[in-house]
C-alpha cells in the first residue's frame, strides 16, 4: 500500500498510552477516549509518499499530531476514528503532521519548522504554578535556528499559546513552530527541568 501524498504509518505500540505498571499489574490511568493527554503520538513509517521528496525513511520512529490515533464521539454519541484511520494498525498522515523522527535509535531529530522545548520549574514563591511560563530549555532543535545562534541546551522564550504538550521518552516536551521562539536568555545556572509525574511510565 502506497499513497501519492501521504505517509502510511502504524502506532509504535498502541493508539493510547493510558496504562502504567504497578508491580506486575497494569493500572488504567484514564478511560476517556477523547482526552488528548493519553493519546499516543509515537508511530513508525510503513510507506513513503510517491510524490514527495523527503529525508524520512521506512522504519523511522516518528512523533505525530495528537489527533492521528485519537477516537471521538459525534453528536449522536457514536464512536469515530480520525480522518487518518485506515485500520487499527494503518494510518495516513500529511508531512506537516510529523514533527520529529528517530532513526535506528540514534536520537530525536526535528523536521524543519518545528522544535521541542523542555519546561523548567518555577522559582516564583508567589504562585502555585509548578513550571515557569513561556520559558524552557531547547531540547530538540530545528537546524534552521542555528543561524540565530540558538543551540540545544539554551534557555529560550516562546509566544503564548504556541506550545503543544507531548511526552517523549517519559519526559514532557513542548512542541512548537520554530518561529514561535522569540528570545534567547543567558542561563542563570539554576534552572531545573520540570516533569509531571503523570508523564512518567506512559
Amino acid at each position: 500500500m502506497k499513497s501519492i501524498f501521504d505517509f502510511i504509518i502504524e502506532p509504535k505500540k498502541n493508539r493510547y498510552n493510558n496504562t502504567t505498571k504497578v508491580g506486575d499489574k497494569d493500572l488504567i490511568l484514564n478511560t476517556e477516549i477523547f482526552n488528548h493527554q493519553y493519546v499516543s503520538r509515537e508511530a513508525v513509517i510503513k510507506h513513503l509518499p510517491l510524490a514527495i521528496d523527503t529525508d524520512l525513511k521506512v522504519g523511522d520512529e516518528i512523533i505525530v499530531h495528537h489527533n492521528v490515533f485519537r477516537r471521538w464521539h459525534d453528536i449522536r454519541g457514536k464512536e469515530k476514528n480520525s480522518r487518518s484511520f485506515l485500520d487499527e494498525n494503518t494510518y495516513c498522515v500529511k508531512q506537516d503532521q510529523i514533527y520529529s523522527y528517530n532513526r535506528n535509535k540514534c536520537g530525536w531529530k526535528t523536521l524543519n519548522g518545528f522544535c521541542f522545548v523542555k519546561p523548567i520549574k518555577s522559582n516564583d514563591n508567589f504562585t502555585t504554578e509548578k513550571e515557569k511560563s513561556l520559558v524552557g530549555i531547547m531540547k530538540y532543535m530545528d537546524p534552521l535556528l542555528k543561524k540565530y545562534n540558538i543551540s540545544e541546551g539554551d534557555l529560550v522564550g516562546f509566544t503564548p499559546n504556541s506550545e503543544w504538550e507531548f511526552v517523549i521518552d517519559d519526559q514532557i516536551m513542548y512542541c512548537m513552530k520554530s518561529n514561535d521562539i522569540v528570545i534567547k536568555y543567558e542561563l542563570d545556572r539554576n534552572e531545573e527541568e520540570y516533569n509531571s509525574r503523570w508523564a512518567q511510565g506512559n
